[in-house]
């Protein structure tokens, strides 16, 4: 899952990118130039007869020009055989430049020949400034009207909002799921304070500052999913896991080599208390997308270990010997009944492998498997079945009397009962968390 979510959000990402391209000016910015005419062809061609009546033409079409024009209201235009000469004063060189381009744009000028100059009064450079200040503030003041109501209905929207955001109950209704009613309250507030922006921007008419926002929020929010991809993938790991519940609360699981009870699961962790009275904490994506074993959900569990005899003993008698002992010992069930396999042929002995189920709603799985090991020895012991070690050792001693067999009636009392050290670290276990547990008993289980 980890490396196909990644997939997935490159190419979304490289989607958004490419449509962000297609809608702006870089089309146009990487087309090829068209090429440009020769000079030859670009130059007018000069009439051979010089009109006095077109020079006058000329010079009053540029002087109307002028006069509207922010910054070249002093530029003064003379014109003799299509020859421009512009003289008087501009107020910045972009309006120079702009003088200069209009005057050889008229149809029937040759050459233009700037010779104006700069404004050095601070005071005529600055009015043009003052002037749109003055502007913008007299808008400003006749729009304070229109900003009030804008900012009153997303104010309204906003405590909408917030009232939705409390009401628990209504999401509750939708899904049982605490961390999907949550997840859809949270978007519902979300969606509701985005519409009261929304009609706010169209209050006072601005859509195109409400689509700017809206690209900008895209390209934040997909610059922070690369940035948080893990913790995005542990979000939605945490939804899975809490619709699927491979577990619950206390249940004794093993999840990537790590063992022990489940205390709660966040959205962003799976917190686990080892035999040890450790908190492990496991990110969701990892419990998701690792093996998990879970050996609470079926309460019969089976154990088995091995033990070696003799190349020289009856094997059956000792395989019937270890399943009786297992069959007499509390905490061992009945049904499914022990049994007991030839698991390997050494050299100095045979394996003998015992197998036993326990249920553990009654007994401790750990406590009864030892204690079978210590009966079945103890058994084999009495019965006078020899398991070897791999090297031979001579004893030069007298042999030692068997123990004596224990009777029915007088058969020790073992402890098999469940644990309960750990069982009161969990009970105890009431550490605060930002996060909600998202586990239930009363979910369906996976």
């Amino acid at each position: 899952m980890h490396r196909y979510s990644r997939i997935l959000v490159f190419a979304a990402a490289l989607n958004v990118l490419c449509a962000f391209f297609a809608q702006s000016a870089w089309p146009q910015a990487l087309q090829l130039p068209e090429p440009k005419p020769s000079k030859e062809e670009a130059a007018p061609k000069i009439s051979t007869e010089a009109k006095p009546e077109q020079d006058k033409a000329i010079a009053r079409r540029l002087q109307e020009i002028f006069s509207e024009l922010e910054g070249a209201e002093g530029v003064r235009v003379s014109v003799r055989s299509g020859v421009v000469v512009l003289t008087g004063e501009v107020l910045s060189q972009n309006a120079r430049e702009q003088a200069v381009k209009l005057a050889r744009q008229v149809e029937g000028v040759v050459e233009v020949r700037d010779e104006t100059t700069l404004v050095r009064d601070v005071r005529r450079q600055i009015a043009p400034a003052v002037d749109r200040l003055r502007e913008l503030v007299s808008d400003i003041v006749g729009y304070l009207p229109l900003i009030a109501f804008a900012i009153l209905i997303f104010l309204a929207f906003w405590f909408i909002a917030v009232l939705l955001g409390k009401w628990h109950s209504l999401y509750r209704r939708f899904t049982t799921n605490q961390f999907l009613a949550d997840f859809v309250r949270q978007l519902t507030k979300l969606a509701v304070i985005a519409l009261g922006l929304i009609v706010a921007f169209e209050l006072l008419d601005a859509t195109a500052l409400v689509g700017t926002v809206l690209g900008v929020a895209g390209l934040l929010g997909l610059a922070l999913g690369f940035a948080l991809r893990d913790t995005v993938e542990n979000y939605i790991a945490g939804i899975l896991l809490s619709m699927k519940h491979p577990f619950v609360r206390d249940d004794w699981v093993a999840i990537e080599g790590h063992e022990g009870h489940v205390l709660r699961l966040t959205s962003r962790a799976t917190i686990v208390m080892t035999l040890d009275g450790n908190h492990v904490r496991i990110p969701n994506a990892k419990v998701f997308n690792g093996i998990i074993v879970n050996y609470t959900r079926n309460p019969e569990r089976r154990f088995h270990f091995d033990v070696g005899v003799s190349v020289d003993t009856n094997i059956e008698a000792a395989q019937n010997l270890a399943a009786r002992t297992l069959i007499d010992m509390d905490g061992v069930l009945e049904v499914p009944p022990p049994r007991v396999d030839v698991h390997a042929l050494a050299d100095f002995n045979v394996t003998l492998r015992v197998f036993g189920w326990v249920d553990q709603r009654h007994c401790d799985f750990l406590k009864v498997r030892s204690e079978a090991i210590r009966l079945v020895k103890e058994a084999f012991d009495s019965a006078g079945i020899v398991m070897p070690e791999p090297i031979y050792n001579v004893r030069m001693q007298e042999a030692a009397a068997p123990p004596p067999r224990q009777t029915a009636g007088s058969k020790k009392a073992i402890d098999i009962a469940r644990r309960t050290d750990i069982q009161k670290e969990i009970a105890e276990d009431h550490r605060e968390s930002d996060q909600p547990d998202l586990l239930r008993s009363d979910a369906p289980l996976e």
